[in-house]
Parts: structure tokens; C-alpha cells; sequence
């Protein structure tokens, strides 16, 4: 076995050579040259389409809902590793979904480097732009740049990258990033890039499948480009734009901002007490409850990562030492409200879920997790669930915990909230998201909240407090009256 470094995009790359492989730039150079990549040190290219939501389907067996693309537009630095995104969009109207009127909205993604963060675009003029750092998105936006003909094939020629020829005068072309990051491009007849492969990680999928793929190449500021792009990541369409303008070589340098540079990341969690028992679980944008029984707790809530879960393990054992965690209840397959559910089943407890996700999540549980193995991959646990259709109650005979599906609202088919009759508390996620004590009132009404409280009074449960799995603060009922009578 032979390994070889090689400087590109601001990263150190690997190739892993096994066996008889050999480096064949023929097809390589050829391409290269017909897409000008020495030539080219940054792209800009801009267009239309559709976008959609990865990780947010709206039932287990869907795709990811889409979004209507009036503006798309992508700036990459091949030399620096540096890329900006800009996106208008509006989620598409679905006739049999109820979902909140479409909101144009404006997306500004930047990478440097290692360093990933997002602009807020403002909405009138008292609002200013405001730059968040996003740790978990280097890895995908590094993939974006690596994912375009000429990112590709740069990297592919300064790795040595594995080619194979095929009878019909395709070509493979094959090399691994950092000694992690595997990418495989397919040169057809032409001499173009037609397809580009790799993986990344998600605390859900586990190794996730994306993949490129480009057509109707045209000449674009004097170089060859694809007129159309499509990519899918978990086995759903993410993209798909039709490129109307390429610009070679434009300015392209973005400074990390000093607000992000100086940012240090940290996972904290805050408990409050709700009541005797209950405790709100905050400290980042995804909120959790604990709520202890006589000799467990069950937790409300797993979300984003296992790096969080770990988090809110400890803050869990200093809260209620010597009770395991018996229960995690979740209340609905998003991403980001699943994203940390595989720690606690390494930890031994029980997932609790509507009946349509048990199957869904023993199936992608079942991945491959070799770029970022966590602590289930490496203890093998099967996970143990105890499931419901309707609704459940959990009781150690003095507190119950009853759980109910949401039926039908639109956010997700296979919904649920979590109600403490004796302390009038109850949990939910996404169905109602308050805003803060001092914002102004909303003129629109969000019909997943309409549903929630229509939910609320045919359970005739008796709600206090809401303890939102969103959201800056706990609220009551006549909160969420409020809200839904905006005019």
C-alpha cells in the first residue's frame, strides 16, 4: 500500500493506493483541458430551478419537500477552498398539504476553509445583516465545491486519482480526500464530466450518498459548463438548476467575519424547572424535556447530534444521578429532531415513536457510519423501541406521561406531543414555535399551530404551561390563542 499527500483547495489530500492501480491522466488531461480548469481559479455560475429540504420530509417513505428557485447563484474559490451560495426561494404549493402561505426567503452561505457561517439577509431597514457561525455545514459545502466539472477534475489531477476505462470510451475517475472523503467521477465520450459521487456524514443516514450529475454542456464566457444540474443526497433530489450565466474567474475572496472568527462553539445545557420534577432542558436552538419517574427518567427529545446527546446525558446523571434513562420520546423523524436518538440507544433506553418510524429508523440505523463512527456504531446495540399509533402513557404509577399523535397536521404525518396531566405541562416541537416576550405580533397564522390547538381541545387537555422544543421561552395557552387569532 502506498500513500501520497498532495496540497489542494487549502486541504491535505490522500491517495490510497492497494494492488496493481496505476495513475492514467490521459482521459484526465483531456477533460481538464477541454473544461479549462488551468485556467480557471474561480467560477461563478447562476441560474433557476427547484431546491429541496434535505432531512425534513414530511412522512418517513417521502422525498424532501420542494422549493421554487427564482435566483440561485454560486461563487467558488478553487484556490482557497471558499464558496458563497445565494438563493431566493418559496416552498412549493402542495394541493394536499396544508402548510403555511410560501415566504420568499434569502439564503446567503459561506465557506473559508474549515471555518462554514451564514448571513442573515434583513427584511426592512432597522434590521442589520448578522453572520452565524455553522460548524456542522464545512463538510457538505466542501463537498459543493468538489461536486462542480472543474473542482473535480483539479483535485482529481493533483491526487493522482485512479482511472478506469470502459468499452464504450467512459472513463472512472477515482481518489479519496484527506484519506476520508471518497469521490468518483464519470468522464463520458465527450470528454466531460457527467456524474460526480461522494459521502458525507449524517447523525441519521450515517455514510450519505450525494451525487451530481450534469447535462447539455454549453459554451458559457468562453468555457464549456453544464446548462443543467441536478444532485441528490440520501437518495432524494436536493437541487436541480437550470444555469442561464457563468462567469470565469470573478472576484472571489470572503473574508471569514470577525464575529465568526472569534466565535467558539460550544455545546451547553441549561435545565429549568418546570415543576417538581420536570425539567426544560435549553441552551441551544433544540430544547429537550427530562421528567423523572421513581426510579428513571424519560426525556423528551434527542435532537441535531450525537455531540449534543452526550451533552445532555451528563447534564441528565448531575440532575437525576441514579436514575437510568429509561424512555426518549421523539416526536417526530426531521433531522434535527432525530439527529441525536442513536446515542441514547448506545446508553440502553428506549425509543418511543409513532408506529410509521420504528421501521424507518431500523433502516437507516443500519448504514454504514465509517466517516464519523459514533457510539452506536461502535457498541453494535440493537435499538429496543416501544411504538403507538394514537396514543400511550408511560407511568411509574404516581406521574403518567401521556403521549398523543398530532393528527393531521401538515408539518408531519407521524407527529406527537407529550402532556403531563398533573402538572398541566405539555411538549411539543415545530407545531407551535413562540416567539419572543418582546416581539411584535404576527399579522399571518400558522395553520400547524391552528392544528395544534384544535388537537389540544380534542384531547381536552388541560395545558398551563407549553414547553416548546423551539423557541426562547415557555408559554401558556392563552399564548398560543393569540397567535392563531392574528389578524
Amino acid at each position: 500500500m502506498n500513500k501520497l499527500m498532495y496540497p489542494f483547495l487549502g486541504l491535505a489530500l490522500s491517495l490510497t493506493v492497494t494492488g496493481c492501480a496505476t495513475f492514467t491522466p490521459g482521459p484526465l488531461k483531456s477533460s481538464a483541458n477541454a473544461l479549462e480548469v488551468a485556467n480557471i481559479r474561480t467560477i461563478e455560475f447562476s441560474g433557476l430551478g427547484k431546491w429541496y429540504q434535505f432531512g425534513q420530509a414530511p412522512n418517513p417513505s417521502s422525498a424532501w419537500p420542494q422549493f421554487d428557485v427564482s435566483s440561485y447563484k454560486a461563487t467558488i474559490n478553487y484556490v482557497n477552498t471558499a464558496a458563497r451560495v445565494q438563493i431566493t426561494r418559496s416552498q412549493t404549493i402542495e394541493p394536499d398539504r396544508v402548510r403555511p402561505a410560501p415566504v420568499e426567503q434569502k439564503v446567503d452561505q459561506y465557506l473559508n476553509g474549515s471555518t462554514a457561517w451564514n448571513v442573515s439577509i434583513p427584511v426592512n431597514a432597522a434590521q442589520s445583516a448578522t453572520a452565524t457561525i455553522q460548524p456542522t455545514a464545512v463538510e457538505e459545502r466542501t463537498a459543493e465545491i468538489l461536486s462542480t466539472p472543474q473542482g473535480f477534475l483539479r483535485a482529481a489531477l493533483a491526487n493522482n486519482a485512479i482511472t478506469k476505462s470502459s468499452p464504450q470510451g467512459n472513463t472512472e475517475v477515482s481518489f479519496t480526500l484527506n484519506g476520508k472523503y471518497r469521490y468518483i467521477g464519470y468522464i463520458n465520450a465527450n470528454g466531460l464530466v457527467a456524474r460526480i459521487k461522494t459521502w458525507i456524514d449524517n447523525p441519521v443516514l450515517g455514510d450519505t450518498l450525494v451525487e451530481t450529475n450534469f447535462s447539455y454542456y454549453k459554451d458559457f464566457d468562453g468555457v464549456k459548463f453544464p446548462g443543467h444540474i441536478t444532485r441528490t443526497q440520501g437518495s432524494y433530489p436536493v437541487l436541480d438548476i437550470e444555469v442561464s450565466s457563468v462567469q470565469v474567474n470573478p472576484s472571489a475572496e470572503f473574508s471569514v467575519p470577525e464575529e465568526v472568527a472569534n466565535a467558539k462553539p460550544a455545546i451547553t445545557v441549561k435545565a429549568d424547572q418546570l415543576a417538581q420534577g420536570v425539567h426544560y432542558l435549553t441552551g441551544g436552538s433544540h430544547h429537550s424535556v427530562l421528567i423523572e419517574q421513581s426510579d428513571h427518567v424519560v426525556l423528551v427529545e434527542a435532537p441535531q447530534h450525537e455531540e449534543r446527546s452526550i451533552a445532555l446525558i451528563t447534564k441528565i446523571k448531575e440532575i437525576a444521578p441514579n436514575k437510568p434513562i429509561k424512555y426518549v420520546v421523539n416526536t417526530h423523524a426531521h433531522f434535527d429532531h432525530a439527529g441525536g436518538l442513536r446515542t441514547f440507544v448506545d446508553e440502553g433506553s428506549v425509543i418511543v415513536t409513532e408506529q410509521s418510524n420504528k421501521s424507518y429508523f431500523q433502516k437507516v440505523w443500519a448504514a454504514p457510519r465509517s466517516l464519523n463512527p459514533d457510539r452506536l456504531s461502535k457498541s453494535k446495540k440493537p435499538p429496543k423501541f416501544q411504538t403507538f399509533n394514537e396514543e400511550l402513557v408511560l407511568s411509574d404509577g404516581n406521574r403518567p406521561i401521556e403521549i398523543y399523535s398530532i393528527a393531521g397536521n401538515g408539518h408531519n404525518d407521524a407527529f406527537a406531543l407529550v402532556y403531563l396531566p398533573n402538572e398541566k405541562i405539555l411538549v411539543e416541537a415545530d407545531a407551535y414555535n413562540p416567539p419572543a416576550a418582546n416581539a411584535p405580533t404576527s399579522t399571518t397564522v400558522n395553520p400547524y399551530t391552528v392544528n395544534l390547538y384544535e388537537n389540544i381541545q380534542k384531547l381536552n387537555l388541560d395545558v398551563r404551561q407549553i414547553a416548546a422544543l423551539h423557541g426562547p421561552r415557555v408559554v401558556t395557552l392563552d399564548d398560543l390563542r393569540k397567535a392563531i387569532a392574528a389578524k
